[in-house]
Formats: C-alpha cells, sequence, structure tokens
C-alpha cells in the first residue's frame, strides 16, 4: 500500500513534554510547510496539541502510561495503514515504537533509548549535551537549526466566557502551578504560596488562582485557607479552559511542571522555582522568565523526593526571592 505524504508523530504523555514537542512541529513545518503533521497522544495532552497551529489532527493514543497493550497497539497501527510515509517516535520506551512499525510507516525516527533496533529504522544518537534537555533533543530529530519556541494559541471567546464565569479580569490575577505530577521534590511549600497570594492580594489588590488537576485540588486548598483571597480551580477546568485562562493572567508562579511550560507558551511571564530539577535543562521557552533555584550540594537530583527527608532546595528558597522575581519581570 503506498504511502500518503504525511507525518506522524507519536507524543509524549507529560503536559509539559508535549508543548516542548511543539519544537519538533516547528522545525518541521519550516523545512516542509505542505506536509501535513498529526499527533498521537494520550487524551490528557489533546488539549495541548489542538492548539498548535502546526498539526494537522490529534489522533488517540489509547494506552495507559506503561502499559503494553499489545492488541491495542496492533489495531491502532493497522487503523492508519497507508496514511504517513514518516514517523517520529518521541518517548523513549519501545511500547512507544510499536503503533509506527505495525502501521508500516516506512520511516521511523526516534532515539535508540530501550532497544528499540527494528522498530525503528532511522535511529538517531542523543548526544550528552541534549540528555535531559527535552525540547533540543526533540528539536533536533528534525536536523541542525535554531530552537524555535512553544507557541500555544488561545480561543479568545471562549477565554471571555471563562473570565466570566470565574469572576476574573484579564491582568488582575496572578496563576499559581503548586502542583508537579513528578513528585514531592519538585514542590514549592504551600506556605510559601500562600505568602506570595498574601502579599499581592495585599499590597496590589491582585487575586490568586490555583491551577491544577484533581490531585492538586488539596494543595490548592491548603493555599486558599492561608490566603482568603485565593481561587482554587484545580480540577474544575479541562487542560483547554485552563490554557485560555492562564494566557489572561498578569504573570505565573510555578514549579517546575506542565504548567510552566503552558504559561511560557501563552506569553505570560514566568517565576519558575526548580528545586530537584535545574532551570539548565527545561527552562520555560520565553524571554520574558526568571528562573530561581538555591543550587544546593545536593541538587539538581533529579528525584521524585527527597533522599534526606527535607526539600530545602524549596524550603529556603523564600517568598521575598520569589517577589522580586516578579517585579524584575515588571508584572507589579
Amino acid at each position: 500500500m503506498a504511502k500518503a505524504p504525511a507525518t506522524l508523530v507519536i507524543g509524549p504523555s507529560w503536559i509539559g513534554d508535549m508543548v516542548m514537542a511543539q519544537c519538533l512541529l516547528k522545525a518541521l513545518k519550516e523545512k516542509h510547510p505542505d506536509r501535513p503533521i498529526d499527533v498521537m497522544s494520550p487524551r490528557s495532552t489533546a488539549d495541548i496539541v489542538r492548539r498548535m497551529p502546526e498539526a494537522r489532527a490529534w489522533l488517540d493514543a489509547p494506552f495507559d502510561r506503561g502499559a503494553l497493550r499489545l492488541g491495542a497497539r496492533t489495531a491502532a497501527g493497522r487503523a492508519i495503514l497507508g496514511r504517513y510515509d514518516q514517523a517520529y517516535v518521541l518517548p523513549g520506551s519501545w511500547k512507544s515504537a510499536l503503533v509506527p512499525f505495525f502501521a508500516r510507516i516506512g520511516r521511523r525516527t526516534g532515539f535508540l533509548r530501550e532497544w528499540r533496533y527494528g522498530l525503528l529504522n532511522d535511529i538517531r544518537p542523543l548526544p550528552d549535551r541534549l540528555k535531559r534537555r527535552t525540547a533540543a533533543a526533540y528539536q533536533s530529530l528534525a536536523g541542525p537549526g535554531d530552537l524555535a519556541p512553544p507557541r500555544l494559541s488561545i480561543d479568545r471567546d471562549a477565554q471571555q466566557r471563562l473570565l466570566g464565569r470565574h469572576g476574573l479580569v484579564e491582568q488582575r490575577f496572578v496563576a499559581l502551578f503548586p502542583g508537579a505530577e513528578y513528585g514531592p521534590a519538585k514542590r514549592w511549600p504551600s506556605e510559601h504560596y500562600g505568602a506570595i497570594a498574601r502579599t499581592l492580594a495585599d499590597a496590589h489588590g491582585l487575586i490568586s488562582v490555583v491551577f491544577g488537576s484533581p490531585r492538586d485540588r488539596e494543595v490548592g486548598d491548603e493555599i486558599a485557607a492561608l490566603a482568603p483571597s485565593t481561587l482554587n480551580l484545580c480540577g474544575e477546568t479541562t487542560l483547554g479552559e485552563a490554557i485560555d485562562l492562564v494566557a489572561a493572567s498578569r504573570v505565573a508562579v510555578t514549579n517546575d511542571s506542565g504548567l510552566m511550560h503552558v504559561a511560557a507558551a501563552v506569553g505570560v511571564p514566568v517565576v519558575a522555582i526548580y528545586g530537584s530539577t535545574t532551570p539548565g535543562n527545561t527552562p520555560p521557552l520565553t524571554e520574558r522568565a526568571e528562573m530561581l533555584t538555591l543550587s544546593l550540594d545536593c541538587s539538581p537530583c533529579h528525584q521524585r523526593t527527597c533522599r534526606f527527608g527535607h526539600t530545602n532546595c524549596l524550603k529556603q528558597l523564600m517568598p521575598a526571592a520569589v517577589m522580586q522575581a516578579v517585579r524584575r519581570l515588571g508584572a507589579i
């Protein structure tokens, strides 16, 4: 069966990684403007793909993270037979390379990672300088070129409806992202977020809005209890709704998280707080960012939890330093 001149990208399951995957899409579009690009990813990242102008369509990858689901992957591959002649596989697992293989896509590109000989037939080396540098690594699969930062589109009509629904005024609120799916070693303490929210409300008349998944609801409630003017929207919005609302905020204060990358990609100034990770690897890709890290001897450790049990890399980064960063960005 002849393959159509189109590209399939197997996207990552993490929100932040999916935002950074746009660097690859932008590079591919720069080289081949007329070639369609479709992205297959879990439903959790569908709203990110739909905000990428470079993507023609999002395709559902109905596989739980880490699950083999060989029958489902086989069926997904057979369902797209003949639709693509090129595939890029961004996740590092061998399972993620199965759909393009079963779809008989002629050229299947990706990094070797989990011994994917045969499943991939265009294996690229991952230089040491790109390890953990997700955006640059993804972009490098398209070949040499400058890194083009992600830029997600906004639904302005939906944004106005959402602002009215939640009683918010554009540029009169601050977005807080206290969650981190990877683990607590990336989470700035709730009491520090609460202190920031109180200062912004008392000294500058700005309310704080907490965004996150239903799993972040508890930490959002903790911050709201410390700063009563705070609006906790964790679990109350879809990802697409969060994108539109965040785009209307004045500044985002955030852990190293998926929503940090979302804020950068919609042009919002970002104060990014790093503990177990480092801004050298996964910075918010925007010129309007302040990145804060204490660079303790034990960090970055890249662990989900602090092996010493204290998380001093975050606890000792005080709210005053974050407020100074907000000022440097001209947000207050």
